[in-house]
């Protein structure tokens, strides 16, 4: 398998699927030695089954761990931390990693209780948990899923499940796009396995998959997220961090050499998320330097509102993120907001929390 490729296979078993794309890429030989610590770096955002869209499927993992062991390699450690408001522990249990890592004899590290290190990352010091550099090659297993923020996620996003919650918190107070560039430097990725399965091409936590049945696999990590773009109908300009990571040496966005080799035939469906959905949703909110899990459940929320008629004609503003801390506003959720005349607690609260919240406001009448 070159750098410029992507391998594709399609398929509803999921294990054995993901053992014949390794094989055509000749993971073991890309590997080397056999003594070699791996690092495998799922997204298990939050504890929910894999079904719903938003987190790695465990088969997929356990066919890529009984790929390594079958070629020697028995050093392997599973890393990830959950997204701020989410305990990584719950998502390893619920989503059964924690089985997984004991069948296979893998060491599993919860980086929310990690310690950390700042590294320079391309000019920029970023704290990253210190496991990160405890292996000798990192495997990173994303899903290729939406994003509220930044429209997609897959593999350069990925990494920041290997930063702390405070470090988390203030990527959002950067901007998002410049700091995850800035970790696709800091941190290498040796290999992508890539979950399409059924990712939730709207919302990053999931509940609305889109089945895809598919799994694919690159080198190169830049290029993977601008053929994801690709795949969801989106310019690589619409992602500011894919041009940014390849200006700092991450990798390559110019799909104009890509080299797609697909293992079997699709069942020709298609995949696109839905823009004007979400744009529509984005309109009835001000977010400023919001957390990914809090403007995460309040798009999900307003959908269900929406889909109840309860958003028509609503005429106000939603504020929600760190921009809004200690000003003042009539409406906002979470703990940002506490200063504002009607604001819901929590960081974050949940996605019903908020649903709840938002329908009492506007059944109050207080919203016209």
């Amino acid at each position: 398998m070159k750098n410029n490729e992507i391998l594709v296979v399609y398929g509803k078993e999921y294990k054995k699927i993901t053992k014949e794309l390794l094989e055509e890429a000749d993971l073991a030989g890309r590997i080397g030695d056999p003594e070699k610590r791996i690092g495998i770096k799922p997204n298990l955002v939050s504890p929910v089954s894999a079904e719903e869209g938003a987190t790695t499927h465990p088969e997929v993992v356990e066919g890529l761990l009984q790929y390594l062991q079958e070629h020697g390699f028995h050093n392997v450690v599973i890393m990830e931390g959950s997204w701020v408001g989410e305990k990584t522990e719950h998502a390893f249990r619920e989503c059964g990693y924690r089985e997984l890592a004991a069948c296979y004899g893998a060491e599993l590290i919860d980086t929310q209780k990690e310690k950390a290190k700042a590294v320079d990352c391309a000019g920029m010091e970023l704290h990253i948990c210190q496991c990160a550099f405890g292996v000798d090659y990192m495997i990173n297993v994303p899903v290729m899923k939406g994003h509220c923020q930044t429209r997609i996620t897959c593999a350069l996003k990925n990494m920041k499940g290997l930063i702390p919650n405070g470090e988390k918190r203030r990527f959002h107070a950067m901007g998002l796009h410049k700091p995850i560039a800035h970790l696709a430097a800091g941190i290498r990725q040796d290999f992508i396995l890539v979950d399409s399965i059924c990712g939730d091409l709207n919302f990053e936590d999931g509940g609305n998959p889109t089945v895809m049945n598919r799994i694919f696999a690159a080198a190169d990590p830049v290029l993977c997220d601008a053929y994801v773009c690709r795949l969801m109908g989106y310019r690589t300009e619409e992602v500011p961090y894919i041009g940014l990571a390849e200006k700092l040496g991450a990798g390559k966005a110019d799909l104009s050499g890509i080299l797609v080799r697909e293992l079997n035939a699709s069942d020709g469906s298609v995949a696109a998320p839905d823009k004007e959905r979400i744009m529509k949703l984005r309109e009835v909110t001000e977010e400023v330097d919001s957390c990914s899990a809090c403007y995460g459940y309040l798009l999900p929320a307003l959908d269900m509102l929406e889909k109840e008629g309860l958003l028509r004609g609503f005429p106000e503003k939603i504020c929600i993120g760190q921009g809004f801390r200690k000003k003042s506003g009539k409406l906002g959720i979470g703990n940002c907001t506490k200063d504002f005349q009607h604001s819901l607690p929590g960081c974050p609260p949940t996605e019903n929390e908020m649903y709840e919240f938002l329908k009492a406001y506007i059944l109050s009448g207080k919203a016209f």
